[in-house]
């Protein structure tokens, strides 16, 4: 059996990382197996980049103008179809093709007419929509029926709305490919059973994280920014924003009594601009291990995101023994189980300041459940899930 990834990115970035994961178990098992990437560089050995930085860029360009993302970069997918073709795989796992690097109508003309077996994990909703990869926010469902004037189309589109088109052309593609379609929440597995690809076999598989890295972890996080006394309220994520909730953070400041201490990880300079003084910010950590001991130092850790498939840092949070809390966003609750942490309504800025009081007066009745719940989050076995996949095909 021979195995293809095909993604943006090679062992960077969640995806690029979960690709490597995969391909390395796959090794192990004498697997021949390989991954086709677009974007950045990398040294994993059987990553193959099939187009370079300055490609995608003009290929961005052009999406921006005509109004057609996910249908340029021809010679780039030829490019693509031509490594396929060297390697004549029995299986082609796709993670995220959403980075103007692939003509979706070439790629999926190829795998349909070579008759090839097609995984496709969803990290998103970008496959059933005309252009955006998240809907949640701005609480649209036209992508049940048919995408058409899209209220985020000058996000990808600076002239033309061609949102109905496009979700015709994805429409199209999917006929007559054997395609298994996995998600890695069940949140997003209920929103392929409503959209254009309901009638598609959909296998939920979570994403994992290395447990080895992060645990319950000694740090001096407290002493070197003085907080032995404070309940250290933790926000972590690399895009700061109202998608992630840094609004929320900046209300709380002002409503949690004066023995409360928020930390932002993951700012930067224009993030610190927008933060009271209140706030600690923290641009990045050295290593993830820095990141552990952040997670076990924090008291309570708060995700506020609006719009989430299945956030790592929640997982991460979890497993350093730190009870979470979220909106009732995608599929972030379920990554608590019972007695983990507490899920909130969407923008209930007033509920989430008393769980997070509430948490906070108590957050060793929550560490072991925790620690219990972050046991099924062993990248490991979760990769192993795929490996099954492949095999039962």
């Amino acid at each position: 059996m021979k195995i293809v990834q095909i993604n943006a990115l090679c062992g960077k970035g969640s995806t690029g990382k979960i690709c490597v994961d995969v391909s390395k178990l796959l090794t192990e098992k004498g697997i021949e197996n390989y991954i086709l990437y677009s974007m950045s560089n990398s040294d994993y050995p059987l990553g193959i980049k099939f187009t370079n930085a300055k490609y995608l860029k003009i290929q961005a360009l052009k999406s921006r103008v005509f109004g057609n993302y996910g249908f340029n970069s021809k010679k780039a997918t030829k490019n693509l179809i031509k490594e396929l073709e060297k390697i004549q795989p029995d299986i082609v796992h796709i993670h995220n093709i959403h980075s103007n690097d692939v003509n979706l109508e070439m790629l999926f003309n190829y795998l349909r007419t070579n008759k090839i077996k097609v995984y496709w994990t969803f990290h998103d909703c970008w496959a059933m929509t005309a252009y955006c990869p998240h809907f949640d926010m701005i609480g649209c469902d036209k992508w049940k029926t048919l995408c058409h004037k899209c209220a985020l189309r000058k996000s990808y589109s600076w002239f033309f709305d061609r949102s109905q088109k496009q979700y015709e052309r994805k429409k199209a593609i999917f006929d007559g490919i054997d395609l298994t379609i996995v998600t890695p929440s069940k949140w997003l597995a209920g929103v392929v059973k409503e959209s254009f690809l309901k009638d598609y076999d959909v296998k939920v598989t979570n994403n994992g994280i290395d447990l080895d890295i992060f645990k319950p972890t000694e740090s001096d996080f407290r002493e070197k920014y003085n907080l032995q006394n404070k309940k250290i309220v933790l926000g972590v994520s690399f895009g700061w924003g109202p998608k992630k909730g840094l609004d929320v953070f900046i209300e709380l400041s002002k409503m949690l009594p004066e023995n409360y201490q928020i930390v932002l990880v993951g700012t930067n300079d224009s993030v610190d601009k927008q933060l009271p003084s209140n706030i600690i910010s923290i641009h990045k950590t050295n290593n993830q291990m820095e990141l552990a001991g952040i997670y076990t130092s924090a008291d309570v850790f708060v995700n506020p995101t609006r719009q989430d498939t299945y956030p790592t840092v929640n997982m991460e949070s979890l497993a350093c023994g730190t009870p979470v809390i979220t909106f009732k966003t995608g599929g972030s609750p379920e990554i608590l189980g019972e007695c983990c942490g507490s899920v909130v309504d969407k923008n209930d800025v007033e509920g989430m300041k008393t769980e997070i009081i509430r948490i906070c007066e108590g957050k060793s009745d929550f560490v072991n459940a925790c620690l219990e719940r972050a046991l099924d989050f062993n990248r490991s076995d979760r990769y192993q899930d795929y490996i099954n996949l492949y095999l039962a095909r």
